[in-house]
């Protein structure tokens, strides 16, 4: 595997595999890397012939006061398991690699970014736009790869090169669980084991919506009612918010109908976590 630290090595790289007629396949990461993040890997090699990597704690993409100083960078291990699943290369770079000292330019999204995540980490989704698009256009994949455990970072991510006419294809790839049903999330290894049990009151609160959207409930002010029950019985859990949504518009619904986004974030202790759920209803 090539580990490449800066935008030049990692370009020739790229351009090497291209003029041997190879398509690329794109990973973005943050690191602390887990089983979620490996079936994107696992995708990516399945469907392409030269698989990139990166891993970058992307600074503009925190606010103030959030975790960016205490997210896990294990890289030593986050190499190992890339070089077992046969990635190709490792974008790694410094901030300073990325983000020019008077840098000055970013990525807005005017839409699908303002709700949920958006409401509660203003700027947040500038952050995302901004460095995915520099690392589009860095790598510029054939193919890039999104997991989606972030619902609402997914649709950003695929209307900004909508928007922008990047030439990539955006694979969304389905929610990753534990053998208990909590969502994978580099952020789980800062739950307790108490924590870490309460952190399950997301995945139930999910799985009691879908039965009562199965057993005919359309009313989401009293799914979101049940889901809200199901948080608060568990301790140390704080919601951040729980919506249902048109999963296209990302906008409330009263009425559940078509498509429908159940998204929650919950504070976990001191941890925020999200999980989604997308449920088709038939039409009437």
């Amino acid at each position: 595997m090539i580990i490449a630290k800066t935008i030049d090595h990692t370009r020739e790289a790229v351009n090497a595999a291209k003029r041997k007629g190879k398509s690329i396949g794109f990973v973005p990461t943050m690191g602390a890397l887990h089983d979620g993040h490996l079936s994107l890997v696992r995708r990516a090699k399945r469907d392409t012939d030269f698989v990139v990597a990166s891993i970058f704690v992307n600074p503009a993409q925190f606010g103030p006061g959030e975790d960016l100083k205490k997210y896990p960078r294990p890289f030593g291990k986050d190499k190992t398991l890339l070089i077992k699943e046969g990635v190709d290369l490792l974008f790694f770079p410094g901030a300073g690699e990325i983000y020019a000292a008077d840098f000055s330019t970013y990525v807005e999204e005017r839409c699908l970014s303002k709700p949920l995540c958006g409401a509660s980490r203003p700027g947040h989704f500038n952050g995302v736009c901004t460095v995915v698009a520099k690392l589009f256009n860095i790598i510029r994949p054939n193919t890039a790869y999104f997991g989606a455990k972030d619902y609402q970072q997914l649709q950003v991510i695929k209307r900004m090169a909508r928007d922008l006419n990047f030439s990539v294809k955006i694979e969304a790839m389905p929610i990753v669980r534990e053998p208990d049903g909590l969502a994978m999330s580099s952020r789980n290894a800062y739950l307790n084991r108490e924590e870490r049990r309460n952190a399950l009151c997301l995945d139930i609160a999910l799985r009691e919506a879908k039965r009562a959207v199965d057993a005919g409930v359309r009313e989401s002010g009293q799914v979101i009612s049940l889901m809200k029950t199901i948080v608060l019985s568990h301790k140390n859990a704080k919601i951040d918010y729980i919506e249902i949504m048109d999963a296209d518009s990302l906008t409330s619904v009263e009425k559940m109908n078509g498509k429908v986004l159940i998204a929650l974030a919950v504070v976990v202790g001191k941890t925020r976590l999200i999980d989604n759920l997308v449920i088709k209803i038939p039409t009437r």
